[in-house]
């Protein structure tokens, strides 16, 4: 529902009972918050509760998951920009002999451009300048841009044939977030920490980190819609860790004030908002409790999360020479993997640069050099802790690029402007079939000829690994039973699946 309707209600309700002289409003917010609410109110109600669900912070909604699940958590590695597919997945050996022809009429087929193109007089066609060689098992190409991710292809599944509707990157990462163009709506992080919960006490149930990137990258602006609640309470968002100095703002209690100084203060500080609730009802006093309640856990947790003195010198190495360096892409994979280990549902990584409109054989090879090891380490990392099986990789951006260049072609540069119409992206472990690669695209990886995927049938493939239905998860808004996957027709690519 949503919460100004909600505060509406309830207050309506406490007058009517109030009117008649019942004095219950109590008695109704009771009813309304449920064992769910009840549980959130600090530590002198879980103290109250019993059975394991009750114990937990971040408990799920009755009901869910409505499957057995294959995967517990989920770490999605967004590389922000749009990753060209044609100079790391999508290998098209016979794009050679176009080099600097223009793009066949019959395959544009008068598709729309960006504004960044569409006033080109000639659409020369730019071949990958890195070679690709077939790796592992399942013989799967792969860049030699990527070498590291190249090791772990029997552990993924490359999935070639990725479409989205936007082809600006704002709309276009709102939509493979929140399954909308429109701000407003939920992140795909958020409506698994609502459905879901988390079956960490100390920490946040989705957890988000934005780090740094190589000054080459063009860094398109990150936007909080991303890992924003939207339209679900506020305590649903994303909790970004900072990656200067304190991971969380004021972690650290102030000189002179000791821990049991804080709880004190906070247990006051929860009186007086339970009473503000009370009379109230507005649900997002709810969450200011459950903020504060958290804030004073994380305290204690997040200095153990972010102390990589017990990892393995091999597990350091495993990641890289950043792996020690805190807002790095290296340090927040390592995090990531400790993160899920301690129960939490939902980890969002967003490296930044991606969006090579020019300079390609340097600014992509960079971007790899400073994602591609800890991606594959953090695959590795999962699998030998036996955590693969039960957490959910995905990998991806938010479009692809085009076969031509923008701008001038030579022989040793080319930038590709942005494409929606296909692009790649991998998934691993949590009930993912390793070692395949999925759908296929024209000898131009312009048009999808083979298993087109629907950025929201890849979301109803996530969530059904995690044993939710998307098509019954829903949250009621504006009069509208919204989902993560739209109104749309959304399909479970079960191809996938293992």
């Amino acid at each position: 529902m949503d919460p100004l309707m909600e505060h509406h209600v309830q207050t309506t309700r406490r007058r009517f009972f109030g009117d008649v002289g019942l004095r219950m409003g109590g008695v109704a917010l009771g009813m309304l918050m449920g064992e769910r609410g009840t549980r959130l109110l600090g530590a002198e109600a879980q103290g109250a509760a019993t059975g394991p669900q009750m114990d937990r912070v971040h408990p799920p909604l009755p009901g869910l998951p409505h499957f057995a699940p294959k995967a517990k958590s989920v770490i999605y590695l967004h590389m922000n920009g749009g990753p060209t597919q044609l100079d790391t997945w999508d290998y098209k050996p016979g794009l050679k002999e176009y080099f600097d022809k223009n793009l066949p009429d019959s395959v544009r087929m008068g598709q729309r451009l960006s504004t960044m193109t569409s006033g080109q007089d000639r659409f020369p066609v730019a071949p990958s300048r890195f070679p690709f060689r077939q790796h592992g098992k399942c013989g799967t190409w792969v860049s030699d841009v990527l070498p590291h991710t190249a090791k772990i292809v029997d552990d993924i599944a490359v999935v070639r044939s990725v479409h989205t509707n936007a082809i600006n990157h704002d709309p276009a990462c709102t939509f493979v977030m929140t399954g909308s163009e429109v701000p407003g709506k939920a992140s795909i992080g958020s409506w698994l920490a609502y459905g879901l919960g988390s079956e960490s006490n100390d920490l946040p149930a989705f957890v988000v980190f934005t780090p740094s990137f190589p000054s080459t990258g063009n860094g398109q602006a990150l936007f909080s819609r991303m890992w924003g609640s939207g339209f679900l309470p506020t305590r649903f968002n994303g909790v970004a860790l900072r990656g200067a100095g304190d991971p969380v703002l004021y972690i650290k209690n102030p000189p002179g004030v000791s821990s049991t100084d804080r709880r004190t203060m906070l247990d006051a500080l929860n009186d007086l908002n339970r009473r503000h609730l009370g009379r109230y009802g507005d649900p997002e006093i709810h969450t200011r409790i459950a903020q504060y309640e958290m804030a004073f856990r994380m305290q204690t947790s997040v200095p153990d999360l972010t102390d990589l003195s017990g990892e393995s010198a091999a597990t350091l190495e495993m990641y890289g020479a950043d792996v020690k360096r805190p807002g790095s892409f290296t340090h927040a994979a390592i995090l990531a993997r400790r993160l899920v280990e301690r129960g939490v549902r939902v980890v969002q990584l967003l490296h930044r640069g991606w969006d090579q409109h020019d300079n390609i054989p340097t600014a992509l090879k960079n971007q790899c050099l400073d994602t591609d090891q800890a991606c594959a380490a953090l695959v590795t990392d999962l699998k030998q802790r036996g955590l693969l099986d039960s957490t959910l990789v995905v990998w991806g951006g938010e479009f692809g690029r085009t076969v031509y260049s923008q701008g001038r072609l030579t022989a040793d540069n080319y930038g590709r402007d942005h494409h929606p119409r296909n692009f790649s992206m991998w998934m691993a472990g949590g009930g993912i079939r390793g070692g395949m690669v999925y759908g296929a695209t024209d000898d131009f990886s312009y048009n999808i000829v083979e298993n087109p995927v629907h950025v929201n049938d890849l979301n109803a493939t996530i969530l059904h690994c995690l044993g939710i239905d998307h098509r019954r998860f829903t949250f009621k808004n504006q009069g509208l039973d919204q989902r993560l996957t739209g109104v749309e027709e959304a399909s479970v690519v079960r191809a996938l699946l293992g």
